[in-house]
């Protein structure tokens, strides 16, 4: 390493402290989603194949959990695996199925789940998914169904679009059958037909590598949810970037409206 990227990364590394500082002096988001996004286009950029993409991917999303529960975010929700992606080539499709699910496994093996009491729950339609990744969720999900100090959830075969047709259709059926009037439908009650009645709704969404657009990630959640774009693919994010995303939301003054 040259002199000058030893000078940089020391200076990095102050200025990484100094806004650590400075987050820890103010509210930070409770609930936090992320959009993880550009694994392949690391890839293609690094001369990586695309599962290879996928795999760092995997591993940073172990670093920025690591990075919420420091900072004291308490709820993240990821963007695992959306409705859309099933579109994509069956082979990477495939090897998606089994990295969730490997890595799944691996959380059960992973004393931090333990130590910190992590309870883990995924969203969205199982119907498009294999059942020994269902089963797995299962298992994972009741393992950890005790745990209160942090929740991680992950959107697999998740569409914002498709849980408010869900819900909508299950108000609809409900009504049909008399369990419901009309009258008594709002937005708390619409809350209870959502894949996870008890997520509340997060307060930043961060999206990496520069597209600006939440593509269909908790659209009904997300109505008042402040929006944080990064440049970097996902693999690349750094803590510092990270730090810099929470300190642009500590900034901001949500006015949900008023």
């Amino acid at each position: 390493m040259s002199i000058a990227h030893k000078i940089g990364d020391i200076a990095s590394g102050v200025y990484e402290q100094a806004l650590m500082e400075e987050i820890k002096k103010a509210d930070v988001p409770l609930h936090l989603g992320i959009i993880t996004d550009g694994n392949r286009r690391y890839a293609r950029e690094a001369g990586l194949t695309p599962n290879e993409g996928h795999v760092r991917g995997k591993d940073k999303l172990e670093e920025v959990l690591d990075w919420a529960m420091e900072v004291g975010i308490r709820i993240v929700t990821v963007y695992g695996f959306s409705s859309e992606n099933f579109k994509r080539d069956p082979q990477e499709v495939n090897f998606l199925f089994d990295l969730i699910n490997d890595s799944l496994r691996g959380l059960l093996k992973d004393d931090r789940i333990f130590k910190n009491q992590i309870r883990v729950r995924i969203i969205g339609d199982f119907t498009g998914l294999p059942e020994y990744l269902v089963n797995t969720i299962h298992e994972v999900e009741k393992i950890t169904a005790g745990f209160k100090k942090f929740k991680f959830n992950i959107a697999i075969g998740y569409g914002g679009r498709q849980e408010i047709i869900d819900a909508v259709k299950n108000i609809a059926a409900d009504v049909v059958s008399k369990k419901l009037k009309i009258e008594e439908i709002d937005e708390k009650l619409f809350r209870n037909y959502l894949y996870d009645n008890t997520l509340t709704d997060p307060d930043l969404i961060l999206r990496t590598s520069g597209e600006e657009r939440i593509s269909n990630f908790l659209l009904w959640q997300s109505a008042y949810s402040e929006l944080y774009f990064s440049d970097v693919n996902w693999p690349d994010l750094k803590k510092l970037d990270f730090l810099r995303a929470i300190y642009s939301y500590q900034s901001r003054k949500r006015r949900y409206g008023k």
